[in-house]
């Protein structure tokens, strides 16, 4: 295979080396040219060409190194992201049963005075029972009082007029 490799690339040289058919090469003095035009583009060429590789390679080694670093600032940022993600569920987990507990202590507040409020007005109802049948029982009086005065033909006595009231009242 490499001799192969070597007799085509050969084989160039003496096509373009042949001169004018007269039988004559000038292959040596074109090959020493060749030889000394790629010795002068070497020296050069070759020191940029070797700092364009090396800062070529140094681009890519602080590339991939800013990635690592940002890699691991990502990773520790998902990290911590979960941290704090875990914290807020338990925060909201406390803040429910916080809440729950609230609610039941103003359920129970509200049942209290709800109670209480219904007492007073139980109360209220019966003293306006009270004064309502007191108000009656006087218009009652009044009302049997101004017949008995206003009727002339009946002629009571004072005694008389107790005993009716009482009954009246009772």
């Amino acid at each position: 295979m490499l001799r192969k490799i070597a007799i085509l690339s050969v084989l160039p040289f003496y096509a373009l080396a042949a001169g004018n058919g007269s039988g004559e090469y000038d292959i040596v003095p074109r090959a020493v040219n060749f030889v000394l035009f790629a010795a002068i583009l070497y020296y050069f060429i070759a020191t940029p060409l070797k700092n364009f590789y090396h800062g070529r390679i140094a681009k890519i080694a602080s590339k991939m190194n800013e990635i690592q670093e940002k890699l691991i600032a990502s990773k520790n940022q998902k990290l911590e992201m979960m941290k704090k993600l875990d914290h807020a569920k338990q925060e909201a987990s406390n803040a429910i049963i916080l809440a729950k507990k609230e609610a039941e202590i103003i359920t129970n507040k509200i049942e209290e005075e709800t109670k209480l409020e219904i007492s007073v007005l139980e109360k209220a109802y019966e003293e306006h029972k009270d004064y309502e049948m007191r108000k009656m029982e006087k218009e009652v009086v009044k009302a049997v009082l101004d017949e008995i005065f206003e009727d002339q033909n009946l002629q009571l006595q004072q005694k008389e007029i107790l005993n009716i009231m009482m009954k009246k009242v009772s």
